[in-house]
This record gives C-alpha cells, sequence and structure tokens, in this order.
C-alpha cells in the first residue's frame, strides 16, 4: 500500500495558461508530479501494484476463420475443427470450448483424436505431427515428430490403436508410434505396393483405412486412382484396383466385404472384395443422361461415407458431384437412403463433414444419427433419425459474422436484470423448424464458477444490426437483435442521394453509447446518423422524430458581414447561452433564397415518416442526420456521449460540435471546433485565401461516403485484410495511412477563422450566383476516400510531430502535405463526456458539464443550467454557457475519467429507468427518478473538488478540479500511441488502462500514473482489431481477433489465478463400449482379426529404426496442467512422477472395481453350482 501526499498552494493562482496546463514545465517523466501549490491536502491511498496483473487469453468465441479439418471423438462427444492459420477449437457441451494455437502458424491438414483417450493428433501444413493432451483445461503438446523429406498428405488412426498411419506425397506410407511419437521401420513404399510393369507413380497418398474384417489389412488409395490392399504381416499385396479417375475417398461397409470410391467426375464406384477387376456398381447421382446417350459432366464428389443401419436401408452421404451445367447452384451435401436422394443446399462451401454414428467400431453395423458439417462460414449438424432431416439448433455463437463486425462495446457488472430482459425479448423473435433431439456434441464438464457477475457485449454489424450478448461467466449468448435499417425507407435506385451511394451498407454502424441503468442506446452510422432508441416491455405505434443537423465546414465560401447579419450563427460563444432551435425536418428557405439552393440539404436516408408499429424491445425514439451541403456528403461523426439524467446528447466530427436535448427534441448547440474557443485559443491560428481553402476542401476535406464506400467497402466490412491491404495501390495506402483521427482532421478537414457553421434551422446560402456552382464537387475533381478515422473505428489515432516515429507502429508513413499552419488551423472533436465537475475556477459548486476533447490535444469545458424539475425540463430550455477551461496535452485526447479526492471512481449520473408505454398507474405516477454522484460527497477532510484524468494517444495527465492545477502527467508513448484508453475498476481499485499501436497493453496508477504493466501482448496491430479493442471492468478486454472470432483477454491477476475453475473439462472418464460378440461362426470365418499384434510387426526388436533424416522427434512443452511453461529438474521429476501416480492410481481404482465386479460374478457362479450340486446329489444318472 502505499500514500501520496501532495501539497498544494496558490489554489487560485495558477492559469490555464501556464505550466500547469501541458506547458513542459508540467514534467515529462513517468507519473512525475508537479509543483503547483494549494493549500489543500490530497491523500489517496493506491492499493493497486503490479503483482496485481497478469495478462493472458481467457476464451475465443465464434466460428473458426478459415476452417479447414474436423474430427470427432463418438466416445468423447467433442468436435475439433482447426483452421488454416494453425488453431483448433475443442467443443463440447455448452461451455465446453477450448482455443489452441500451433506456434508455427501452419494449416491444419487433418485432425485425429485418440478415441476415449483424451488426446488428438493434429497434422499440419508444414509436415510436422503434433499430439495434444486433452486431459487439462488448456490442452497443451507432448509431442511433435517433423518429416524432412516427404510432405504428408493423409493420416489414419484405427480405434484403440497405438500407431498411427501416415501417408506422404510420395506415395509412401510411414507408422508412427503414437505414445513415444517415434517413426517405425516398417514402410510401406509406394513401388513396393504397385505392379513392376507399371510405368507411372501411383500419385500422393489420399486414403488409409484399416479393414474391418481384418486389422492386418491396410487399404490404400493414390491420387490417380489406384487401389492397394496391403497385408501388413505378409508385407506384400492383396489385390490391387486401377479406375480412370481420379479417387478423392473410399469407405468401407461394416463387414469389410466392399468399399466405396468418390471420384473427380463425379462418380461413385462400389467395389467387391471377390472381384476387383471392374466395380459391381456405378453411379452418377446427379448425372443425367444428355439427348444424344452422353452423361452430363459433373463436379468431383469430394468426400463419401458408406454406413449401413440396422433397421433401415444403408446411408450414403457424399459432397459435390453436381453437374457443370447448373450454374449458381449452392453447395449441396446428398442424402442417398434407400431409393430416396435428399439434397441440401448449403449457404457456403462445404469444408468438411462427418457422419456421427452410434458406435466407435468400424465392423458393427453403424447406425448413424447425425451429420456434421463443416462450411466455410458455419457449422450445421443434420439429424438423420428423422426422414426430412431437420438440423439441430446450435448452441455456440457461431453466427457473430452474419454480417460483418463493425464496432464493438463491452460492459462488465453490469444491473442484474438486464440479461433476463434482453433474453426474454429476444427469445420471441427465434427461428423454429430446428430438431427436437439434444445437440449430439455432449462431452466434457462445465460449471458455473463462483467469480462471475452479468457481462453484456455489444457488437455492431455492417448491414446496421445491433447484437446484444450474455458474455457472463466466460460463455458467449445471443440475448437480442435489433436491426436499425427499419428505421429508413428502403434506399431505391437512381432516387436522391443513394443514386449518389454507391455502396452496399449505407447502415454500417460505426459505435454504440449504451447506459444499462437507463436502457437509453444510442447508434451511430455511417451515413452520419445518429438513433436514440428507448427500452420497453410494450409494443407501441411511434412517430419517429427526425433531426438535421448542418454540422458542416463550408472554408470555399467566403462569408461577407452582410452575410453574418441575414443569416446569424453561433459565431460568438461568450455571448451568453443559446436558445434551442426548433425541430425541423425540411427547413423553410430564407428570404433571398431559390429552391435550388436548397435541392442538396438532404440527409443520406430518408426516415419512415408515418407512425410505426414497434414490437417490445428497443423502439427509435429519434433520429439526428447530417445532411449534404452544396453537393458536398457530411463527414462522420468521430465521438458521441449520452446521458439520461441530463437528457441530453453530444457529437462532434472533424467540423465541429453538436449538442441535443432528446427530451425536447431540439438543438442546443451548433458550432465549428474554432468557435468554441472564442478568446481561449491556444493557437495561432493563419487566415487562409479563398483558394487555398478551395484547395484544400477538394483535396482532403469534402471525401464523401461514397468515394469511402467504392474504394474501401473491404474497411468496413471488418477488415479482412491487414492495413497494408485496405488500399487498391500504394498512393492510396499512402493516403490512407495518414487517415488516424488525428491525420484524418488535421490533413483532411478544416475548421478555419473564416467559416462559420449555422445552427441547424437557419441554413447559410451563398448569395452571390456563383454560391451554389462554387460550392459543388466538379466533376474533374479527383476522387478522395473518406478516412476510416475514430468516426468510423472508433478510436483515436494521433498527431505526429515526427514522421519516422510510426515506422514500426501502427502507420509508416505519414502525409507530406501537413504543414504546420495546416495542423493549427483543423481541429476535430475526437471525445466527450458529461459529468458533474467545474467549469471555471471560480465554481464553488459542481455543475453538470461537457468535456470535449480534441484533435490538437485540447481540453474544453462547457457549463450548462438544466432545470431539475421535471415540468421545467420538458419545457424550460438547457442553458449552455460560455467555455470555460481550456486545458492541453500531447496528441489527440482519447478518453476522460473522474475521480473524488479519495481516489474513488465518481460514475456518471443517470436517469433510473423507466417503461415510458405501460399502462399508467394512478397510485404510482411515473416519475423520473435522477441519480447523481456529485464529486463532493464525500470531500469531508479534502474540501470540494475532483480529479480529471485525461488521456491521449501520447500523454496522461491528472487534474485537480476547479483549480485546473496539473498534479500528475505520464508520457504514455514516445515510438507509438495509444489507439485506446479506458480508466476501469480492477481489485476494488481503478486504473487507467492502454492499449497501444505497437500491440502493448499498459496499465497505470490512478492517480499517480505509476506504471503497473507494460506487455508487448500483440506482435503487430491491423485495422480490425485497432477499430473493436476494448476494455471494461474487472480487468477484461476483448478484440475480434479474426472477422469470425471475438478473443477475450484478462489483464488481472485475481481472473488469471480463477481462469482454471471457470474453464470447461475437455476429458471426462467414460467407459469405452464393449464390442459386440461376433459369434462363433463370424469368428470362426470372419478371418483373424483379433489375433493381429501391431506391436510385434511395427516395433524396433521387428521393424527396426527408421532413417534419422527423415523425421525429427520435437518435445512438446505441455502435458502438466496449470504449469505455464516446461516442467525441469527436480520438481519437475516430482511433478510428473505425481502425475503418473495420480494415472496409475486411477488404474488401480478402475482394475479394483473390475475385480470387485469379478469377485462378485464368481461368488453368484458358485451360489449357483452348490445349488445345482445339492439339487442332483442323490440322483441316480438315469434320472436326468
Amino acid at each position: 500500500m502505499k500514500k501520496f501526499r501532495k501539497v498544494l498552494d496558490g489554489l487560485t493562482t495558477s492559469s490555464p495558461s501556464g505550466g500547469t496546463i501541458g506547458s513542459p514545465s508540467c514534467g515529462s517523466a513517468a507519473g512525475t508530479p508537479t509543483t503547483a501549490p494549494t493549500p489543500k491536502e490530497i491523500d489517496v491511498q493506491e492499493t493497486l501494484v503490479s503483482e496485481n496483473f497478469q495478462l493472458c487469453k481467457t476464451v475465443r468465441h465464434g466460428f473458426p476463420y478459415q476452417p479447414t479439418a474436423l474430427a470427432f471423438d463418438p466416445v468423447q462427444k467433442i468436435l475439433a475443427i482447426g483452421s488454416r492459420s494453425g488453431g483448433v477449437r475443442i467443443l463440447g457441451r455448452p461451455g465446453v470450448d477450448c482455443f489452441c494455437q500451433h506456434e508455427s502458424g501452419a494449416a491444419i491438414l487433418q485432425l485425429q483424436f485418440l478415441i476415449n483417450e483424451g488426446a488428438l493428433v493434429t497434422a499440419c501444413a508444414d509436415d510436422t505431427l503434433h499430439l495434444w493432451n486433452l486431459r487439462q483445461r488448456r490442452p497443451a503438446i507432448l509431442h511433435s515428430l517433423k518429416f524432412n523429406r516427404e510432405r504428408i498428405t493423409f493420416c489414419h488412426l484405427p480405434f484403440q490403436s497405438k500407431w498411427l498411419y501416415v501417408g506422404t506425397e510420395r506415395g509412401n506410407t510411414h507408422i508412427v508410434n503414437i505414445e513415444s511419437f517415434i517413426l517405425s521401420g516398417y514402410v510401406i513404399m509406394w513401388n513396393k505396393a504397385i505392379e513392376l510393369s507399371t510405368k507411372t507413380h501411383p500419385g500422393p497418398v489420399v486414403h488409409l483405412s484399416d479393414s474391418p474384417k481384418d486389422e492386418g489389412k491396410l487399404l490404400v488409395g493414390f491420387e490417380s486412382g489406384t487401389i492397394v490392399q496391403w497385408d501388413l504381416r505378409a508385407k506384400k499385396v492383396d489385390f490391387r484396383i486401377y479406375y480412370d479417375e481420379a479417387i478423392h475417398s473410399v469407405s468401407w461397409h461394416h463387414e469389410g466385404k466392399q468399399f466405396m470410391c468418390s471420384h473427380s467426375d463425379g462418380s461413385l464406384t462400389l467395389w467387391n472384395l471377390r472381384n476387383t477387376s471392374k466395380p459391381i456398381q456405378v453411379t452418377f447421382p446427379h448425372g443425367k443422361i444428355q439427348k444424344d446417350g452422353r452423361k452430363e459432366s459433373c463436379k468431383p464428389i469430394l468426400k463419401v461415407d458408406y454406413k449401413t443401419s440396422r433397421n433401415s436401408e444403408p446411408f450414403v452421404i457424399f459432397s459435390g458431384g453436381l453437374s457443370y451445367d447448373k450454374a449458381g447452384r449452392r453447395p449441396t451435401l446428398t442424402i442417398m437412403h434407400g431409393k430416396a436422394i435428399t439434397v441440401l443446399e448449403m449457404d457456403y462451401p462445404i469444408v468438411e463433414f462427418m457422419t456421427l454414428c452410434e458406435t466407435p467400431y468400424n465392423n458393427e453395423v453403424q447406425d448413424p444419427y447425425a451429420v456434421v458439417v463443416l462450411l466455410e462460414k458455419d457449422l450445421i449438424v443434420v439429424d438423420l433419425t428423422q426422414s426430412n432431416f431437420p438440423v439441430f439448433e446450435n448452441p455456440y455463437p457461431m453466427d457473430i459474422h452474419e454480417s460483418p463486425v463493425t464496432c464493438t462495446a463491452y460492459f462488465a457488472d453490469c444491473p442484474p436484470d438486464i440479461i433476463p430482459v434482453l433474453y426474454s425479448i429476444g427469445a420471441k423473435h427465434k427461428k423454429t423448424g430446428y430438431s427436437q433431439k439434444e445437440w449430439p456434441v455432449s462431452g466434457g464438464m462445465w460449471t458455473l464458477g463462483s467469480h462471475t457477475y452479468p457481462e453484456v457485449i455489444i457488437t455492431g454489424h455492417a448491414d446496421g444490426s445491433i447484437k446484444f450478448w450474455d458474455a457472463s461467466a466466460i460463455t458467449l449468448q445471443m440475448l437480442y437483435k435489433l436491426k436499425t435499417s427499419k428505421v429508413f425507407e428502403k434506399p431505391k435506385q437512381n432516387e436522391g442521394r443513394a443514386a449518389e451511394l454507391v455502396d452496399d451498407d449505407p447502415f454500417a454502424v460505426q459505435m454504440v453509447s449504451w447506459c444499462p441503468q437507463s436502457r437509453i442506446f444510442c447508434v451511430v452510422g455511417i451515413s452520419a446518423h445518429i438513433i436514440l432508441y428507448r427500452f420497453s416491455k410494450y409494443d407501441a405505434n411511434t412517430q419517429i422524430v427526425s433531426l438535421e443537423v448542418r454540422l458542416q465546414c463550408d472554408p470555399e465560401d467566403v462569408i461577407s458581414p452582410s452575410e453574418n447579419e441575414n443569416n446569424p450563427c453561433f459565431s460568438e460563444p461568450h455571448s451568453g447561452s443559446h436558445s434551442p432551435q426548433p425541430h425541423h425536418q425540411h427547413p423553410a428557405s430564407p428570404g433571398g433564397g431559390t429552391p435550388e439552393s436548397f435541392k442538396d440539404y438532404t440527409p443520406c436516408l430518408k426516415v419512415k415518416d408515418r407512425a410505426v408499429r414497434v414490437p417490445p424491445g428497443y423502439q427509435a425514439e429519434l433520429v439526428i442526420q447530417l445532411p449534404w451541403m452544396d453537393g458536398e456528403p457530411p463527414q462522420q461523426i468521430s465521438s458521441l456521449d449520452i446521458n439520461s439524467a441530463y437528457g441530453l446528447l453530444a457529437f462532434g466530427n472533424c467540423n465541429g460540435l453538436a449538442v441535443v436535448d432528446y427530451l425536447q427534441k431540439t438543438i442546443l448547440l451548433c458550432m465549428s471546433t474554432l468557435d468554441l474557443y472564442g478568446a481561449a485559443d491556444p493557437y495561432q491560428r493563419l487566415t487562409r485565401s479563398p483558394r487555398r481553402n478551395r484547395q484544400s476542401t477538394s483535396e482532403f476535406c469534402m471525401r464523401g461516403l461514397s468515394n469511402f464506400y467504392s474504394d474501401s467497402k473491404k474497411r468496413i466490412r471488418t477488415s479482412y485484410q491487414s492495413l497494408t491491404e485496405l488500399s487498391d495501390n500504394q498512393q492510396s495506402v499512402d493516403t490512407e495511412r495518414s487517415k488516424s483521427p488525428t491525420s484524418d482532421h488535421v490533413n483532411g478537414h478544416c475548421t478555419s477563422p473564416t467559416s462559420q457553421p449555422c445552427s441547424a434551422g437557419k441554413p447559410r446560402v451563398p448569395m452571390g450566383p456563383e454560391g451554389p456552382r462554387l460550392a459543388r464537387r466538379g466533376p474533374g475533381r479527383p476522387p478522395f476516400r473518406k478516412a476510416q478515422s475514430a468516426a468510423c473505428m472508433e478510436i483515436s489515432l494521433p498527431v505526429s510531430h515526427t514522421e519516422e516515429s510510426r515506422e514500426n507502429s501502427f502507420s509508416r508513413s505519414r502525409s507530406s502535405s501537413v504543414s504546420s499552419i495546416d495542423r493549427d488551423t483543423k481541429e476535430a472533436i475526437t471525445t466527450l463526456q458529461f459529468g458533474e465537475s467545474f467549469g471555471r475556477k471560480s465554481d464553488t459548486l459542481p455543475t453538470p458539464c461537457l468535456w470535449v476533447g480534441t484533435s490538437l490535444g485540447v481540453i474544453l469545458l462547457i457549463p450548462m443550467s438544466i432545470p431539475t424539475d421535471l415540468e421545467e425540463r420538458m419545457e424550460e430550455p438547457v442553458t449552455i454557457g460560455p467555455c470555460g477551461a481550456v486545458l492541453m496535452l500531447k496528441g489527440s485526447v482519447l478518453r476522460f475519467g473522474f475521480l473524488d479526492c479519495m481516489g474513488a471512481l465518481i460514475p456518471n449520473p443517470y436517469e433510473v429507468w423507466r417503461d415510458l408505454n405501460a399502462p399508467e398507474d394512478p397510485d404510482r405516477p411515473r416519475k423520473r427518478k435522477l441519480v447523481h454522484y456529485s464529486p463532493s460527497s464525500s470531500q469531508d477532510t479534502c474540501g470540494e473538488g475532483h480529479l480529471a484524468i485525461v488521456c491521449s494517444e501520447r500523454q496522461a495527465k491528472v487534474f485537480l478540479m476547479p483549480s485546473q492545477s496539473c498534479l500528475f502527467v505520464h508520457n504514455i508513448t514516445e515510438s507509438s500511441f495509444v489507439l485506446r484508453a479506458d480508466v476501469v475498476s480492477v481489485c476494488n481499485s481503478v486504473c487507467l488502462a492502454c492499449f497501444c499501436a505497437n500491440g502493448h497493453v499498459m496499465t497505470l496508477s490512478l492517480p499517480s500514473l505509476r506504471p503497473l504493466m507494460d506487455v508487448n501482448y500483440l506482435p503487430l496491430t491491423d485495422m480490425r482489431i485497432a477499430r473493436t479493442f476494448c476494455f471494461t471492468n474487472g480487468g477484461q478486454a476483448l478484440y475480434l481477433s479474426s472477422p469470425t472470432e471475438i478473443q477475450r483477454i484478462t489483464y488481472s491477476q485475481e481472473m488469471y489465478d480463477n481462469l482454471q475453475e471457470m474453464l470447461g473439462e475437455l476429458f471426462t472418464p467414460t467407459e469405452t463400449p464393449e464390442a459386440q460378440n461376433r459369434g462363433f461362426l463370424k469368428g470362426f470365418f470372419g478371418g483373424n482379426a483379433h489375433t493381429f499384434d501391431r506391436e510385434e510387426l511395427f516395433g524396433e526388436a521387428a521393424a527396426g529404426k527408421a532413417s534419422r533424416s527423415l523425421a525429427q522427434h520435437i518435445p512438446g512443452q505441455g502435458g502438466v496442467e496449470g504449469m505455464k511453461v516446461a516442467a525441469s529438474g527436480a520438481v519437475g521429476e516430482i511433478a510428473r512422477a505425481r502425475i503418473a501416480l495420480d494415472e496409475r492410481g486411477q488404474r488401480l481404482g478402475e482394475l479394483e472395481e473390475r475385480t470387485a465386479l469379478m469377485m462378485t460374478s464368481a461368488e453368484s457362479f458358485s451360489k449357483h453350482a452348490h445349488e445345482l450340486m445339492l439339487k442332483c446329489k442323490d440322483k441316480k444318472w438315469y434320472q436326468f
């Protein structure tokens, strides 16, 4: 525990323009206290130390990105999915969800479970085999085997065998001991498998399987169409099959007398072992006979499963095989059951499928009950026990990417009633028609841990949809889905602005703001619109109110004094309060204006202007839109904050700031960033000539939504590529790299002293006849992309004063067109926060304030006067005073946070939720109930005041309010910049958490800004991670690790210690089902399968050692549960001995149980024999 005592004198003498507000005299070292004096004493006891922090991944949600392989354990009933990036997802019952990653990152070719053994073999594209131990909550690699001279193409592991068959590209088959992961000297060479007279190579091995009739017979399939049955004992070929078409897969009949092959020409061939000269049946399931008598050419059948059923005809299930003539048909899975053929169309290409059967033995009747189908972007399971083949309802959140994710938000420790309420509303809209049976992947064990609290994740999507997810206890379950597009009319082609917006996703979500206590929800869209939602349990008929805000910067037009007189704007910010503007949808044109002057003042989307019936849930109340102005599209909204206690909503972009009263549906403030300063502007800005402004605008400022979408759809569609792949050519790459929120706002937009944005309702019109023509974009101007900045990414990127500092971080280059004049005259609103604070030094009581942060590192405080009485609040206007304090930091401002003088976090005031659509209750009238957390409520010893934490992309500072003295300052980074920062609660205290563009995750103590943790977590940050990374309370964070997956992490040591308890068990001790009794005749005539001893054939004594140069054994680093690194020395030996002892004890326990059963059986047999002896003792031989 550390105690910080700061004695400050001269509370009233410090100046905002002096050394305490950002000048070098503030100090630049980590946690450097400043020397501003005050008679008050700040006494904060900091409890957080470095030992409270530990960074690690917790769980991954969503569909595995770019899947390549599939495996299923029929006894443990767990499923494994491999991906192209080397990841493995292992799924069991809901809650059992594990992600493993190969360090090499090589694509996974094939997965093989050691059935009921708690182990998994992965074959990777780098020709390495890995053995994973699944008997621990976090699987680890036990052994690896790297092939040096041959490439792996196929693997097969027989049930209850410890020898793995490995086929290679050269056509050879090697055998690996699973226990030691050492290569056997027994090899099936391709030249011995084929006839000597064969002149061509048979190709790679594409299939390996042991005969159900005799485990000593191995069926080897080569790509060229050659099939060989190899006698493992005699080391010779039993038979060879040469077929004209290439083979893709082989499947046995359970009796071992027949097998079926799928081929590249879309045919299925059935072969009988009695006569292998030709197939007994050749079928083209989807190939019809044409008029000329020839078969239609068909696509390859990539896989076939031939499964027998005890009570019905066999199942033949295969993927592909459609005719080439039917273009545009979706991928299919075909199920042939007797004479019935069912074709199931899939939404995405089929990667792999697997038939689930009742028995793990391949020589028994299979009785298939389901088919798991792995698609490129989905996982479905088909129920085979019903004739219509319904699908099972998937309990995993595999549809996160149903529409590409464009933004995320994470809320921990939510009100306990919010999750049940959202679930009850969302459950009414669930799909039906699923199979009534339970989800067949039901393995593993998971229990609700003791360290759980309500958590909600919100994802915004490219189609305008919003999804609420229950993320409690490291699981993820869909709660509720909201479609924001229902607020608008459907855009029609060649009509209005929709014709100019050549984008597919005009409703794409940029950012969200949610107050769980008041259930107010706000959505910012790509078309420069904001939608305000209220939650209700009742349906209602509502008329959506629409407001248009002219937050437009237009430096091309020179404003003359006469224009300012005719069109008054907020040109003097210190002139007092601003009256709210009347609500309007289509403002009347002022005198002298022509209708043609206003034909361009239209929003990008049209709000429904009729009363609509809305179901229970979130219901739209207000839509705010930035319209097109003079032929130019609106700039994207870069910051947003909403406060339910005040009834206010504030937002800003690169042009300025607007404040809206959503209770009265009026616009309170709409002015440029420069006008907010008034005389307190810390910069000396130079007025540029109209021509200079005009060119700057055409090149940087007015880059429209249409250009943004036409050129960079990939970025808004969740950044499927990395940052360097977001553009079409190098020139645009350099342009885009400079478009961080500050570079966008610094390079791209203008707020010049000559531009005076008007309040909505009184649009400024160029008075000259040339005005409208000059303001529109000419056809000859080059199209520039609109930056995906803080508006789109909900992050702020930096104002760079040094070009080379970005070389190895988020951006490699900056635009060379940034001059000091440009940097000083263009400024964007990057963050906003409502709260109780002190707007001026002279204030003695906290009042509602709006904290404004800009891209130039300037902090503005705007005090407000809000009526407290409910009736007055609905009738009297909210007055906004002139700008108060002006503070400064290095870099673009990212986040605000407020602490009382004891170091406790001050939450935002809010309104307790009330259902406005509920029936009136005369006994309990609905009144607004506000919850305020005044900064002075706990200041018994410290007096009035509070601490303000401000974090920018470079620096963090702690200010004492109302004196505005800078207490502490810390330079977070010099070589990179902060992408995301939040003041979060951890271990009953608070800290500042930061995520940098170079992949570092850092935490700083509060208020001293002492570094507590700095971990190089991600080696490279791409645009997708930057846009979706977010912190929350409890030491947790998340980001989109791939376009389809959410990765959750923790930086809390407490959660790290409890993680083992929260994760599910993959392996549960299960008795292996006994094989069926084959009967005397089947055992006598069915071959000698049970006398086959693989150890005798493949062991070192019989087969010798394999060549050392062929494969290299690599010991694994894992295998001991709970160990962070490989055990070594005496401690490791003791740990391994203890685990071996536990396993031995477990086996001894099983042996003891079996012995007890045998003893019971023997006693019963002895008893019956004794009774029979007594019964027959006195009988003569002829009496029997």
